[in-house]
C-alpha cells in the first residue's frame, strides 16, 4: 500500500488511538488537576498526531524530519506526564498499560520515519 496522505500512516493512526485514550484516561484524574496533568496531558497527546500531519504535508524533508521530532518530543512529554500520575497515586500502571504501549509503539515509528527522511 503507498502513502497518499498522512492518515495512511500507520504512526498517524496509533498516534490518534493514544489521543483518544489519553482523553479516557485524564476523566480519573481528580478534577482539581483539570487545569493541570490533564489539560497539559491533552495537549501533549494532540501535538503528536497533529505534529506528524504537519511534518507529512511539508515540501522538504529537512521540514519532516523537524515535525517529527517534535512529535516525538511530545510523546516524551506525555511519557514523563504519565510518570507524574503514577508516582503522585492518579492512576495506576494498569490504567496506564494501553497507553504506555501506544505511546511506546508510535515514538518508535516516529524514530524511524525521523531517521528514513
Amino acid at each position: 500500500m503507498t502513502v497518499q496522505t498522512y492518515k495512511d500512516l500507520i504512526a498517524w493512526q496509533k498516534s490518534m488511538e493514544l489521543v483518544t485514550e489519553i482523553y479516557t484516561l485524564t476523566t480519573l484524574l481528580p478534577r482539581d488537576e483539570i487545569y493541570g496533568l490533564s489539560s497539559q496531558m491533552k495537549r501533549a497527546a494532540v501535538s503528536i498526531p497533529s505534529n506528524i500531519a504537519e511534518g507529512f504535508r511539508r515540501n522538504h524533508k529537512l521540514e519532516q524530519i523537524q515535525f517529527y521530532a517534535i512529535a516525538y518530543g511530545s510523546g516524551a512529554e506525555l511519557e514523563t506526564q504519565t510518570e507524574i500520575c503514577k508516582k503522585l497515586g492518579f492512576l495506576t500502571s494498569d490504567q496506564l498499560q494501553k497507553a504506555a504501549s501506544l505511546l511506546d509503539e508510535v515514538m518508535r515509528m516516529l524514530n524511524k520515519l525521523s531517521n528514513l527522511n
